[in-house]
This record gives structure tokens, sequence and C-alpha cells, in this order.
């Protein structure tokens, strides 16, 4: 039992952490796009590097999580489960709110 708790919350984990790595590549392409458009693009970078310690954060902390699931006890899985799941689920959050912030109409 203990096995099969470990592996969903290594899944849990890893998918938290997916999430968050897609929220930092996001960013680096928003902020890419920004410095190609030079002077105009600044408002856009101004943003982007303040949301960088939220990105970076969230991916530590699912990083973490992931690695606490490796452990074969339950308590420390569970305690893996939690900080990934909602690393991932904050990552969501600040993801959906960048990009409603620039999305741009057809």
């Amino acid at each position: 039992m203990s096995a099969v708790f470990g592996i969903v919350a290594a899944v849990v984990a890893l998918v938290g952490l997916l999430v968050a790595l897609g929220h930092v590549g996001y960013l680096a392409l928003l902020n890419n796009a920004a410095k190609k458009r030079g002077l105009s693009g600044g408002t856009t970078t101004d943003y982007v590097n303040g949301r960088w310690k939220v990105a970076g954060g969230t991916a530590g902390v699912a990083l973490l999580g992931l690695l606490l699931t490796a452990a074969n006890n339950v308590p420390v899985d569970v305690i893996g489960l939690l900080l990934g799941g909602g690393a991932g689920l904050y990552a969501k959050q600040a993801l959906d709110s960048t990009r409603s912030r620039f999305r741009s109409l057809p």
C-alpha cells in the first residue's frame, strides 16, 4: 500500500513541477519577445522581471516535493505530495494571471 501511495505522490509532484517549469518557460518566451521589441516592450520586461521570483519559487518548492517523494515513508510522501501539488496549483494560477494580462484579441 505504501508503494502505491508513493507512486501517486511522485506523479502529483512531477505534474506540479512540470506546471511550474511551464510558467518559467512562458516567462522566458515573453521576456524574449519583449526584448526584441526594444523600448516598446519595456513594460512587459518590467512585469516579467517582477514575476521571476514567483516562478522560481514555485519550481523550487515543486522540485523539493518531488525529491521528498523518493523516500519510502508515507508521512514524507504526504509532505512531498502537498508541496508538489500545492506549488503546481499556485504556478498554474500565476501562469493564468500572466497569460490573461498579455492575451491579445484577434
